[in-house]
């Protein structure tokens, strides 16, 4: 039989460097050395300078190039049992002192204090806008929030949005604390919490806010995404800082784009510089085709103008604006006719709010050429950081409701100054109603509503935009209140009975007026109706159609119609008082 064929390589000088003792210390089925011990010396193993090559020989291996080599080495007391072994031959394990082993905040990777992230636990109750005299079935969500100064929680609008009941719960507790919203920023989609047990901010220490990163910074946005019950921490650079619209309040504020994952679940949460402070709060994504890994971060300075706004008023007052729409000035011939130098910059105003204040002293054709003492383009843009531009809306944005400001304009080629107050706006359709239940009113059948972004969200689906007639549309994104009280009042659905015979097909159809008088708002219609003493009921529609019912007539067969329905009420309390 042949021999088998001997390995290459120094023969062991002796028995015990050939065979290792079964009876030895080292031995790792006989080792008694706790089990982190030896995760310990596998996590530490990449570091180990000795090594062993195939031959049998050692060798020493450098640390890294450029480094010095006199690094600390974590190992297990068998590990360097073993090495002493087979350095000296004969070492005696038993006389090596074990080591405490090194605590395992030493080891991992140096990360922002998550203990300050929370889960947050909602249950909504959404009001039904096409039946507004109930609501919708609740539903539970959860999302993200982070601890701040004050005994505060900080969390999404969206996440506590028709809330019933909120609760939170700390990272590694097996507890849900009650807590109590204290401010909805819709706008910013920010909210703010509190909770009233001890217990829950001991242990805790709040976050600090960084200042506004730069593009290409690290962040690191940590939540409680889908897809698992525990912290999730996913990481991406800054890709861009610009105005961006806020999907949840119809609002374009300051914002971060950023190329970390941004999931359900993770709204709410921090984004962590490298420093370990927080720069923003994510809020949203975007969900295309043609993009991958774009998500959206509230940066700092949105995030301290509603803290403040908070502190200082003891309620959201919301983030004013100029109440202006502007054209571009980027034509050398319209620039020209407007009397425009070449020491001039600015942008037109096409037309101004006239719920605003500055309606008073601002003209369509005026040329906006600085706010606050900042030079406007005529794009629109002014400067804000070494090679970034932003537009002027951000200087706007970082005032309070009832701050004032200095704008200087062009008008009829002299330049004029006013100390403009500014305030909130007032859209002829809102973009949402404060958490507040929807109005309505009915008679015979017909009900009449008010017209809201959540209406149109509620009747033609997310995508109203597109499937919404046509002319609601238009005074969605065009049309302007001329007072702070006016309404867009349609005839939202007519409940079929006898004396509306033929009205069936009438929905979401605009009121414009009754018995020939102009319907400014919901609660003037329903305050005209219920004081009608005239014989007829007259309701003149857009496109020139008409309602006529017998007053008499009308009123009693409303009572009928409610039984019916089973709907408690002809109106909404809000029209009661």
């Amino acid at each position: 039989m042949d021999k088998p064929a001997r390995k290459r390589g120094r023969k062991a000088k002796n028995a015990t460097d050939a065979e290792p003792n079964p009876n030895s210390t080292t031995t790792a089925t006989t080792s008694t050395a706790p089990a982190a011990d030896t995760v310990l010396a596998s996590l530490n193993a990449a570091s180990d300078t000795t090594t062993t090559d195939r031959r049998g020989s050692k060798r020493r291996r450098k640390a890294g190039k450029g480094k010095d080599d006199d690094v600390a080495i974590v190992t297990s007391p068998e590990r360097r049992a073993s090495r002493y072994s087979e350095h000296n031959g004969d070492y005696d394990v038993t006389t090596v002192v074990p080591e405490v082993p090194p605590r395992w905040e030493s080891v991992g990777k140096v990360v922002p204090s998550m203990d300050a992230v929370v889960k947050v636990f909602c249950v909504h109750t959404e009001p039904n806008f096409s039946l507004p005299w109930q609501r919708k079935r609740q539903y539970s969500s959860s999302s993200s929030g982070f601890i701040i100064g004050g005994r505060r929680v900080l969390t999404n609008a969206h996440s506590v949005e028709h809330h019933t009941q909120v609760k939170v719960k700390k990272r590694g507790s097996d507890t849900k604390y009650l807590a109590t919203v204290l401010a909805i920023g819709t706008e910013c989609d920010i909210a703010m919490l509190t909770v009233s047990d001890d217990e829950f901010w001991e242990g805790i220490w709040p976050l600090e806010f960084g200042d506004l990163p730069a593009l290409q910074d690290a962040v690191t946005v940590v939540g409680y995404p889908i897809g698992g019950d525990t912290i999730s921490v996913t990481s991406g650079v800054v890709s861009r800082i610009e105005i961006l619209s806020y999907v949840h309040g119809s609002t374009e504020l300051l914002g971060l784009q950023i190329d970390a994952a941004i999931n359900s679940g993770n709204s709410g949460g921090p984004a962590f510089n490298d420093k370990g402070e927080c720069v923003g709060i994510a809020f949203q994504s975007l969900k295309h085709e043609d993009a991958e890994n774009i998500g959206y971060v509230i940066p700092t300075p949105v995030i301290t103008h509603f803290i403040r706004d908070y502190e200082k008023n003891g309620d959201y007052t919301g983030f004013p604006i100029l109440g202006v729409e502007w054209q571009k000035m980027e034509n050398p011939d319209l620039r020209m006719s407007m009397g425009m130098g070449n020491e001039h910059k600015g942008v037109r105003i096409k037309r101004i709010e006239p719920t605003a204040p500055e309606s008073n002293v601002l003209s369509p054709s005026d040329i906006i050429l600085s706010f606050d003492g900042v030079n406007v383009a005529n794009d629109g843009t002014v400067p804000f950081r070494h090679g970034e531009r932003i537009g002027f809306s951000y200087l706007v944005s970082q005032k309070y409701t009832g701050d004032k400001a200095l704008v200087k304009i062009l008008r009829n080629s002299k330049i004029h100054e006013f100390n403009i107050k500014l305030a909130t706006h007032k859209r002829l359709i809102p973009a949402h109603i404060g958490g507040k239940p929807p109005s309505y009113y009915i008679i015979a059948g017909f009900v009449f509503a008010a017209v809201s972004v959540p209406y149109l969200r509620s009747e033609y689906g997310k995508d109203y935009d597109f499937d919404a007639p046509v002319k609601l549309l238009d005074k969605h994104l065009h049309a302007m209140a001329e007072s702070v009280d006016e309404q867009l009042v349609v005839v939202s659905q007519v409940l079929v009975a006898d004396i509306n015979i033929g009205y069936e097909e009438i929905v979401n159809t605009q009121v414009i007026a009754f018995n020939n008088k102009p319907v400014k708002n919901l609660k003037s219609l329903a305050d005209m109706v219920e004081s009608c003493n005239e014989e007829f009921l007259k309701f003149d529609l857009e496109y020139e159609q008409i309602v006529v019912l017998r007053t008499k007539t009308a009123k009693k067969a409303t009572r009928d119609i409610l039984l019916t329905h089973c709907i408690p009420s002809a109106m909404s309390d809000d029209l009661k008082s």
